[in-house]
């Protein structure tokens, strides 16, 4: 199926050097940005790309924040 998008020519063009930065064309980026968002990856993309994909900042399942032991009260 074919989508026709109307953008300003600048962002087109910066489009185009980001995805010859990724040796990607336009079409597959936009095609794998949808393919995130509609995965609901999209989120955890920006949070990773956001902290330099570290994973720093992110809990583990199943701990729970203890306000005691982040103020050492016991």
């Amino acid at each position: 199926m074919n989508l026709t998008l109307s953008i300003n020519k600048d962002l087109l063009e910066r489009a185009r050097k980001a995805a010859r930065a990724q040796g990607k064309s336009v079409n597959q980026m936009v095609r794998e940005y949808l393919e995130q968002l509609c995965s609901g990856q999209a989120l955890d993309a920006t949070i990773d790309e956001y902290i330099g994909g570290s994973g720093q900042g992110r809990r583990e399942k199943g701990w729970a924040f203890d306000r005691d032991e982040l103020h050492e009260r016991t």
